[in-house]
């Protein structure tokens, strides 16, 4: 790849033999907001970079808008439709069928689904900053990743939206105490999706994670506010010290395809470090950073490139300044 430069209803298999009776069924971890206009909005004067303003109408329909385009996915494919029934229009709310899919997907000949679904449900029906974060994760993707053609799509297919939702509820069962329960998800979750973050690390709301497959995330290490990362991307530590050890990603960060980030290490608000490069001390806010060793290339930006999406904007001078 070239580099960038800049209760526990249906909780079963729905591929398992099931009766089509279901359809009869049918009828803060966030800084303060900043307004945007569009997708290439600039930055602002400081440093930080805060979530988007998000329309509070647009988030109370976001269910009702996946029910939607659950249904019209049903009329363009019948065969589809116990599964879109199990997985989507069965369900009341977001947090029962997030509870419910994960629970199928995550699930075990010795851990079963039903399992599974009362974790998940427990944690997402009583906190409402994890389902916050869920949300605004799903707008991330269906606004940055142009092969994602709807929420549902997202919801159902992204391995990296529903891996980082297994880790929010793992994360929760970390903070309670819950280690055994906290890393037997994080375990499910590598062997599923390929994707191991440690129940400890601390990811913010607004989270796309494209791909997904490789990614891998210790303890300490800490994602800000409306991040963007590839796949097989390491944030990781330098050896056998223990205590903080890890990355800290900061907020608006757009990381590159088969990066490495090692390290207690800073990742300024704002930052674009391209694919394969490998970082090993602090790269400024604001600035591109690009190779094995790293280096900082081109002048500040003036966007933020977690949603801008941009891997390719011309360079105008490299910098003899290893970081």
């Amino acid at each position: 790849m070239a580099t960038c430069l800049d209760a526990n209803p249906l909780s079963r298999n729905p591929n398992g033999s099931q009766t089509d009776d279901y359809s009869c069924n049918y009828t803060k971890f966030c800084r303060p907001s900043f307004c945007c206009n569009n997708r290439g909005m600039t930055l602002p004067p400081c440093s930080v970079i805060e979530e988007e303003e998000i329309d509070k109408d647009v988030e109370q329909d976001l269910w009702l808008k996946m029910q939607d385009e659950a249904q019209n996915d049903v009329d363009q494919e019948p065969l589809l439709s116990t599964y879109y029934f199990s997985s989507i229009l069965f369900h009341k709310s977001l947090e029962a069928a997030l509870a419910n899919h994960l629970g199928i997907k995550l699930s075990s000949s010795s851990l079963p689904s039903g399992t599974l679904f009362e974790i998940f449900s427990g944690i997402f029906s009583d906190d409402e900053e994890i389902m916050g974060a869920v949300k605004a994760d799903l707008r991330a993707v269906k606004e940055r990743d142009p092969a994602c053609i709807s929420y549902v799509h997202c919801f159902l297919n992204f391995k990296g939206f529903l891996a980082c939702q297994a880790h929010r509820a793992a994360h929760k069962l970390w903070l309670q105490g819950r280690n055994v329960l906290a890393l037997l998800i994080q375990n499910r979750v590598s062997e599923v999706f390929a994707v191991d973050i440690h129940p400890g690390a601390k990811i913010g709301r607004g989270f796309l994670l494209d791909h997904a497959t490789g990614f891998v995330v210790g303890e300490t290490a800490v994602i800000g506010n409306n991040v963007s990362i590839l796949h097989n991307v390491t944030l990781g530590g330098t050896g056998k010290v223990c205590g903080d050890r890890h990355p800290k990603i900061g907020d608006g960060v757009l990381i590159g395809a088969g990066t490495c980030i090692l390290g207690n290490i800073k990742i300024g608000d704002g930052a674009k470090i391209g694919a394969g490069s490998v970082v090993l001390k602090e790269v400024p806010p604001r600035t591109t950073a690009v190779g094995n060793p790293a280096r900082l290339v081109g002048g500040k930006l003036n966007r933020i490139p977690s949603f801008t999406m941009d891997h390719t904007s011309h360079i105008n001078e490299w910098s003899d300044y290893v970081i």
